[in-house]
């Protein structure tokens, strides 16, 4: 049987190309290969979501562009995350086996602790969540970026301490990152998020892209000036986007000298722009069909929850509240 892979993208907002490039493309690119769980956590998104209407209509968004970018409905399984309420169930029982101590080294809570002391308990309690997401599904695979490493490994932690403390129960999920996406830089050089407010939009207009490409900081080296490649977030960028030949094309230029960095910015933007047009056009094509949507949730849903509810029918009777 395929190994079963699960991630998800929270409806806060529309995905950026750090979303697509960190998990999205990889959920596409390994549809054949796995039996695929992508999911929309909006239970997860209710820890800065606050407004029935933007929850709504973020779900309906991401599901639209999930099947824009090349997601099989046919070929996999999308589901919502609220649709399987057993994940809050599993969620309360490894909150009852799982100490404070150790999830105040989340990275998570850690860096908004730092922001913030008024955190909702959500935000805290969210590794645990998490781990419900992924061990209620059997799953062996979860596509992260480099940041969410963390969290699997909690997910391996509370699944090796309930089976330690009622029996083999939990599969041990692993981490899967592809090479080079590990941290999609945002436009100010730090990892792309909405939070940072450094993003690129997926499905960006040709304006948008424009000025945030423009945006990005550079140093003062002039035209002619040698520069180094690898400090610039321009150059960055163009190694998601550009080809082989181009890549050796720019990287020469900038150590010889000869590129600007307005003109290595207008060739990014065109890049940007090519790569992004033809999935704008299918999604809208894809947004002429909202029932479409609610039938692919509907039969997630339904595939996501009878998992769930089987896996829930052994952790109930293992610590006691079944017979």
């Amino acid at each position: 049987m395929k190994k079963i892979l699960l991630s998800g993208i929270k409806p806060t907002g529309r995905p950026h190309i750090g979303n697509y490039f960190g998990m999205m493309k990889q959920m596409v690119d390994t549809q054949d290969e796995y039996q695929s769980f992508p999911f929309i956590p909006d239970y997860h998104a209710l820890t800065s979501v606050h407004s029935a209407e933007d929850m709504r209509r973020d779900t309906i968004n991401v599901v639209m562009d999930f099947l824009a970018i090349g997601l099989d409905p046919k070929k996999v399984n999308l589901f919502k995350q609220s649709d399987v309420p057993q994940v809050t169930e599993l969620n309360w029982i490894f909150n009852c086996i799982t100490t404070m101590p150790y999830l105040m080294r989340a990275h998570a809570f850690k860096d908004a602790e730092a922001k913030n002391s008024e955190i909702n308990v959500g935000v805290f309690d969210y590794p645990i969540l998490m781990a419900a997401d992924i061990l209620i599904q059997d799953t062996d695979v979860v596509p992260v970026g480099k940041d969410q490493i963390q969290h699997v490994e909690m997910a391996r932690d509370i699944a090796e301490k309930f089976n330690k403390i009622f029996g083999e129960t939990f599969k041990l999920p692993e981490s899967k990152l592809v090479s080079g996406v590990e941290v999609v830089p945002g436009t100010d050089g730090q990892k792309m998020s909405k939070s940072h407010g450094n993003t690129i939009g997926l499905f960006a207009e040709d304006e948008e892209i424009h000025k945030a490409v423009m945006s990005i900081p550079t140093d003062s080296k002039g035209i002619n000036e040698s520069k180094d490649p690898e400090e610039c977030n321009v150059f960055a960028l163009h190694k998601l986007f550009s080809t082989e030949d181009e890549l050796g094309e720019l990287r020469k230029r900038y150590v010889e000298g000869g590129m600007g960095y307005k003109e290595t910015k207008y060739i990014l933007i065109k890049n940007i722009q090519k790569f992004i047009e033809p999935l704008k056009e299918k999604r809208k094509e894809i947004a002429q069909y909202p029932e479409i949507v609610d039938e692919i949730l509907r039969k997630g849903g339904l595939v996501a929850r009878e998992r769930a509810e089987a896996k829930m029918m052994d952790v109930r009777k293992k610590v006691g509240l079944s017979s």
